[in-house]
């Protein structure tokens, strides 16, 4: 990251189908929930990621993902989560297996939230807190007895308010740790939560919510996934599935160069509220032994576009043509460095700038 000029580490370190960082205050959420204790980050190898970016000018910023995403909290408080593991159809409950979200009716699931964001805020350092918010899936809620119980008993409710209650409830907690909100774009444009002016709003979905974001006066960091998503063009990993993953193509190093957060705003303060864009590498499909080509090169190409925009000094626009020969040097520096950087073309390309770009 550091060679290529990306001074922040999103890490999404817990999802529902492992809790895979020591918890002190719930000790349950790693014994039961992790992988493995080899799989699993405790405390030191925390502190140890924080301080190796800290040398290399890097954030690490956590996401602890609520209220969905988190079947896993059911291994070890089984009454906060709604939905657990409904098998066959886990799709009616879900984006990916296994479903299972925290029950938004009980005030213990926003307790244990609380005390998760008390735990983790002490050990990351870093000013903003990812709190996830993304894909919740109301059928999981709607269908829940307790849910379906409380709402009896409550007229006025419904699933949408209860959710922008909880929303509301564990950012307002999060700021008394003096920690500023990081949230997925549904907490924004797909709920009626509004969010603290000094949360970050993260456009992955649409990238028209870049606009309507900085519009409403918020920062955002854009992942759009139509561009910056590196584990696309895999196809589907459900086995019984022949056909593609729902972020296919995969996405080409160019496609990743000429993508602009800010190309259909005109306003100069509203353009200032975007703060860069992010590259997400996923890892349904990625793990240690092809991390490495699944994002270099293609990741050095938005790098360049976020510090320096796609104009040079003169106000040319850079085209990919021209940056290619670029790339290759920077992918062969990575090469030399014990980086397993796939090859953008054939090396004859590499050798002979400007011969195999379609005429």
């Amino acid at each position: 990251m550091s060679y290529n000029k990306l001074n922040v580490f999103h890490w999404h370190i817990v999802d529902a189908q492992s809790w895979s960082v020591e918890s002190k205050t719930f000790p349950d959420l790693h014994l039961k929930g992790a992988y493995s204790k080899e799989q699993t980050y405790y405390y030191d190898d925390v502190k140890k990621v924080i301080a190796y970016a800290k040398d290399r000018g890097i954030r690490v910023i956590p996401e602890f993902d609520v209220p969905g995403h988190t079947q896993i909290v059911g291994l070890a408080k089984p009454e906060i989560v709604s939905c657990f593991n409904k098998q066959p159809n886990w799709d009616k409950y879900a984006a990916e297996p296994p479903s299972g979200q925290l029950n938004i009716a009980k005030p213990e699931s926003i307790d244990f939230t609380n005390k998760i964001i008390d735990e983790y805020t002490k050990l990351f350092p870093d000013k903003l807190f990812h709190l996830g918010g993304d894909e919740v899936n109301r059928n999981c809620w709607k269908e829940d007895p307790d849910v379906q119980a409380y709402l009896a008993a409550h007229p006025g409710e419904d699933v949408e308010s209860l959710l922008a209650n909880f929303y509301t409830k564990v950012h307002d907690h999060l700021e008394t740790t003096g920690k500023e909100g990081f949230s997925w774009e549904e907490t924004l444009v797909h709920s009626k939560y509004v969010p603290k002016n000094s949360t970050v709003i993260q456009v992955w979905m649409d990238e028209s919510s870049v606009k309507t974001a900085v519009e409403k006066g918020y920062r955002v960091v854009s992942s759009a996934h139509d561009y910056l998503y590196l584990d696309c063009g895999h196809g589907a990993w459900l086995p019984n599935f022949d056909g593609n993953s729902w972020c296919d193509p995969f996405k080409t190093w160019m496609h990743m160069y000429n993508y602009d957060p800010a190309a259909n705003i005109t306003d100069a303060a509203q353009k200032k509220l975007i703060l860069g864009t992010e590259v997400a590498i996923w890892a349904e499909q990625t793990d240690e032994t092809v991390i490495d080509p699944r994002i270099w090169p293609r990741a050095a190409a938005p790098a360049e576009t976020s510090w320096s925009g796609k104009a040079d000094s003169t106000g040319h626009v850079r085209t990919t043509g021209e940056v290619a020969s670029r790339l290759h040097e920077q992918r062969f520096r990575m090469v030399g460095r014990g980086i397993n950087a796939e090859p953008m073309q054939p090396l004859w390309c590499a050798r002979n700038p400007g011969s195999c770009n379609l005429p």
